[in-house]
């Protein structure tokens, strides 16, 4: 059908449910994308560099910035001193994060001064000058040091119980008591922290910051200088990557970039080097898993007891929840009829790590995943028939509730791994690789099928909210704004369809425009899987108010019901007359129709009680699993992951190749998080992983040989969420724990399958020759 049809099939280029490539991956691909260090610069931009502490935990008895006053192009240096308004960048509201240190410092590489020059080398090589006398105070950076130390905690730990786990435990005949090590992992956005500040009259300035929480760094701009947040504006773009890392830790290079911009009456900007990004931001933090489970003969679990203690770094950030959501993906896919756990949120002599994909999920996850895997070895069994065993029961049984008393309605996982413990003949390839194994001494192989589920929303319930802004001009096109930010992920465009859907226009008819605080105020940030759900929804809110206007006009002018009116593919019909969109929209306009509208939407359903551990914290949840298949070299360690089939659930998608690039990424990033990527801090507290020369990621030739995503076609979001779908950024990171467990199997090979290898995480090949010269001496 071409698209001159008043059939009312849709036939309009790029609606919802259809695959609709980025609307900049042709800028991405030739190198058109303007990100903020592409913008040309005022005349007469200042650049920033950081003066950094070089002791992990000191007091700072004197500091001398003579040398760097003096320095070449050097304009201002900065200290706590010179800041208008509070020395606080913390996120939280516990002001337990200067801008600028004092007379303390509490990592590594913490800032104390900023320098800005007529140029980014002039700063930095001046900021090198300085001479700064410490006296050294005791420092731990990791959670052994922490907990020998009796570190205290950097917010308040939570638990979760349901049942009597402290007396149930005793009864089965089996049971494990064992500890899990989870590396932290860098973030490793291609482009690194930026913010440029501009002044402007008044109290005014203007910030381009790469940031998924433009209206934080306004805020905490606002905090800093000492105005009204209506004084700062905050604009977003795109940015090269976020992945959690810019929810926050941009909020102190926009800071200090504002100051020196209304200090100086200068535009500036602040980039810092990638050393420095890796050094100076927060990172996933790493987690070590104690756990007590108990079972019965065939695998069942009746009792956990477990104990999440976090490495944190100096100061609370985003600790408190990345801790809790570990603690409410403990139970992974699976039912625990007796059940306590326990954060430990330590406090440590580095870096104060944050929110990154998944937020904590994943290491709770991993930690509930390792359970089952040392229950299989235990009763000798594949750990998937254990996994299926334990699985939430559909809704109506027995077995639905989870740890924080909410129940899973939405239940799909049996259906997920049952469909692609088929399609990826996983039986027969698992009975072959024990066969191969048998004869072969030094290449083993392992494959694993891996559930998850993971629940979408911010477990902050007031973060659970989106505007959007939407004009249609007197000519039919169409403005959109709204508060998420785009990193890559097609945000977007996905928005775009929806708007796009709603008028049932052609999708080039909408202009997506930069996300700012100036259109859209009090956003969340773009995090927590929920960019789609929540500013989709307020998009279709504001095109809903115009529609409404525009039949009410249309009834009105041509004397007709409203049921008679009905918007087709780039027209509107209107009883028997078929009106072109944009005669219609001028029309309207003539006829002074307000077509611009701000639409909203909150979250329903969700409430949470903390200090309770009670609640129902999530409006639903994504299901998805993976089958990995590995090689490893038993000489050497070395792995390859040589096939990897996806099933996951989306709902029903707004832009499915969209989705299956969201798939296949965050499998590969996760996959990195659990086997290559490994942070490292020496005895004085410092990171000595911050470069591409020392900091692994995966390549692209290290992704799976063979790689198969599929989504789940059939699966439609029970709730009314936009389009019925669901979230797709951050569940398909966990995807990737099976080719962790692929590798544990074929570690196991070594011993016959008769003891759990417990790799800990990254599972480097260090690591992994490691557990099998421990298993050969067994």
């Amino acid at each position: 059908m071409d698209k001159t049809s008043f059939d009312t099939k849709p036939v309009i280029d790029g609606p919802m449910h259809v695959s609709l490539k980025h609307d900049s991956a042709h800028k991405h691909v030739t190198g058109q994308a303007e990100y903020i260090d592409d913008i040309p610069e005022p005349i007469g931009t200042l650049h920033g560099g950081l003066g950094l502490s070089d002791r992990a935990h000191a007091e700072i008895l004197s500091v001398d910035l003579d040398e760097v006053r003096a320095a070449e192009g050097v304009v201002w240096v900065m200290t706590a001193d010179d800041i208008p308004g509070a020395n606080d960048v913390a996120s939280t509201g516990k002001h337990d994060e200067p801008l600028l240190a004092t007379d303390l410092v509490e990592f590594h590489g913490q800032p104390i001064f900023a320098v800005f020059a007529e140029t980014r080398d002039q700063a930095r090589r001046a900021a090198r000058l300085a001479k700064i006398e410490y006296r050294d105070l005791p420092h731990w950076t990791d959670i052994d040091g922490a907990r020998e130390n009796g570190s205290a905690f950097v917010t308040e730990p939570m638990t979760l119980r349901r049942g009597e786990p402290e007396t149930e435990i005793e009864k089965p005949p089996l049971r494990i008591q064992a500890s899990m090590t989870i590396g932290g992992q860098e973030h490793f956005y291609l482009e690194s922290h930026i913010a440029l500040a501009v002044p402007g009259e008044d109290e005014d300035v203007t910030i381009w910051s790469s940031t998924q929480h433009p209206s934080e760094v306004q805020h905490m701009v606002a905090h800093v200088l000492g105005c009204s947040n209506h004084a700062v504006e905050v604009r977003t773009r795109r940015m090269g990557g976020g992945f959690g890392g810019k929810e926050t830790q941009g909020n102190q290079f926009a800071a200090l970039a504002a100051v020196a911009a209304k200090k100086l009456k200068r535009a500036v900007k602040f980039r810092p080097d990638r050393d420095e990004d890796m050094s100076i931001t927060g990172k996933r933090h790493d987690f070590r898993v104690d756990y007590d489970v108990a079972f019965d003969e065939g695998g069942r679990i009746h009792a956990v007891d477990a104990i999440f203690a976090a490495r944190c770094g100096y100061s609370a950030d985003l600790s408190g929840p990345v801790t809790d959501r570990a603690l409410f993906h403990a139970d992974s896919s699976y039912f625990y009829p007796h059940v306590k756990l326990t954060s430990q949120p330590l406090k440590t002599h580095t870096v104060s790590n944050t929110a990154f994909r998944g937020f904590g999920g994943p290491q709770g996850m991993l930690g509930g995943e390792r359970i089952i895997e040392d229950i299989a070895y235990a009763v000798g069994k594949d750990p998937l028939e254990i996994r299926k065993l334990n699985f939430y029961g559909q809704r109506g049984s027995n077995r639905t509730v989870t740890p924080y008393h909410q129940e899973v309605q939405d239940n799909v996982i049996a259906r997920i791994v049952d469909e692609l413990e088929t399609s990826s003949d996983y039986q027969a390839r698992r009975q072959a690789i024990i066969e191969f194994n048998q004869s072969s001494p030094v290449i083993r192989k392992g494959i694993a099928l891996t559930p998850v589920k993971f629940g979408i929303s911010f477990t902050m319930t007031a973060y659970n909210q989106a505007g959007a802004l939407v004009h249609i001009y007197n000519d039919g096109s169409i403005h959109l704004n709204h508060g998420g930010t785009e990193m890559g992920q097609g945000l977007y465009t996905k928005v775009a369809q929806v708007v796009a859907d709603c008028f049932q226009v052609d999708i080039d008819r909408v202009k997506i425009t930069a996300t700012t605080t100036g259109k859209v105020p009090n956003t969340s940030a773009t995090a927590a899987s929920s960019g789609s759900d929540l500013n989709g929804m307020a998009a279709y809110d504001a095109c809903r108010q115009i529609k409404e206007r525009l039949i009410d006009f249309a009834a009105r002018q041509w004397q007709v019901n409203r049921d008679r009116i009905e918007f087709l593919p780039n027209r509107v019909k209107i009883g028997g007359e078929i009106v072109p969109f944009d005669t219609f929209i001028k029309a309207a306009y003539y006829d002074r129709v307000q077509l611009s509208a701000a639409g909203f939407y909150k979250t329903p359903k969700i409430h949470w009680d903390r200090a309770a551990g009670r609640g129902h914290p999530f409006y639903y949840f994504a299901y998805g699993a993976a089958v990995s298949e590995v090689s490893i070299d038993t000489l050497t360690g070395e792995y390859m992951v040589d096939r990897t089939d996806i099933l996951h659930d989306v709902g029903k998608s707004l832009n499915p190749i969209l989705d299956i690039g969201q798939i296949e990424g965050g499998f590969v990033q996760g996959m990195g998080w659990l086997t290559t990527e490994e942070l490292w801090w020496d005895a004085k507290g410092r990171l000595r992983t911050h470069a591409p020369s020392t900091y692994k990621i995966p390549l692209a030739s290290d992704r799976p040989r063979i790689f198969n995503v599929k989504l789940a076609e059939w699966s439609e979001n029970a709730e009314p969420t936009i389009g019925r779908s669901k979230a797709v950024g951050e569940p398909p990171f966990m995807l990737a724990i099976s080719v962790l467990e692929a590798i544990s199997m074929a570690v196991a090979s070594v011993a016959d399958y008769a003891i759990c290898p417990r790799l800990d995480a990254p599972a480097t090949p260090e690591r992994v020759l490691m557990a099998v010269e421990r298993l050969k001496g067994m």
